[in-house]
């Protein structure tokens, strides 16, 4: 069980118009969130488009708050010094994209089976380049792909991002066996002796958090369960509350 709570609201599920002052909203409140989740989706490995680097670039002169980039794309390795340059103080890219034209096992998420040699090479070589520009470096794994493949990474990790839902919507419904897997995932690290942060993205609320936090996640994306709500700070605030009660 971790010893802290850290919150990333997504943006997502915000009001992209009014986009300064939602961030702002967060930003400025008694106990702000640890990060902003940036979800980057290309139309290709997910089937929805969202935001590219200037838009990173954007966010990174209005706050202080670290940017946790997330990129659900086809061609990580060609895109990385985009988001990097753009500001971004974690990037995690998907385990799937290590494999080009990975297909979803189920509705849309890519899935992956198995790992080749030359698929752990190209991840460890994603990871090495997102740490020497100084950014923390993330690798999200997808529902249906093994959480065991996360294995040859560890040792390049800062952060891994498990997906409770299949990545390209907000709003869903965690999925059950998602608590499972963080488990599974906190094991590893915890036998390792490792610092790195196991965050959780999908689904995510007052009731999910507390659950996802005593199988072992330590930060928290909320997007709809924040932005969504009439009050996003009192939202963010019940969320971490209900969270910390856990690990008290």
């Amino acid at each position: 069980m971790p010893n802290s709570i850290q919150m990333a609201p997504s943006i997502l599920s915000s009001d992209y118009l009014n986009l300064q002052s939602q961030i702002e909203l967060l930003a400025n409140c008694g106990e702000p969130p640890e990060w902003f989740h940036i979800d980057v989706m290309d139309g290709h490995f997910v089937p929805n488009l969202t935001i590219g680097p200037p838009f990173v670039r954007a966010l990174k002169r209005i706050t202080e708050v670290p940017l946790d980039v997330h990129v659900m794309i086809e061609n990580p390795s060609d895109q990385l010094h985009w988001y990097l340059d753009a500001g971004a103080d974690t990037l995690t890219v998907h385990i799937e994209s290590l494999r080009p034209g990975a297909q979803g096992g189920r509705g849309f998420s890519a899935t992956l089976q198995d790992i080749s040699e030359a698929e752990i090479e190209l991840g460890l070589t994603l990871l090495e380049r997102i740490r020497s520009s100084g950014a923390l470096a993330g690798l999200s794994i997808n529902p249906e792909t093994p959480v065991s493949l996360l294995k040859p990474f560890y040792q390049q990790l800062d952060l891994v991002l498990l997906m409770s839902v299949h990545p390209g919507f907000g709003g869903q419904s965690i999925i059950g066996n998602s608590y499972d897997r963080l488990r599974e995932i906190r094991s590893e690290i915890d036998a390792l002796g490792s610092p790195i942060l196991l965050e959780i993205d999908g689904g995510i609320d007052v009731d999910t958090a507390p659950l996802a936090v005593a199988a072992g996640a330590e930060m928290l994306v909320a997007g709809n369960a924040i932005y969504g709500q009439a009050d996003p700070v009192a939202a963010m605030q019940a969320i971490r509350a209900a969270a910390i009660k856990i690990i008290k």
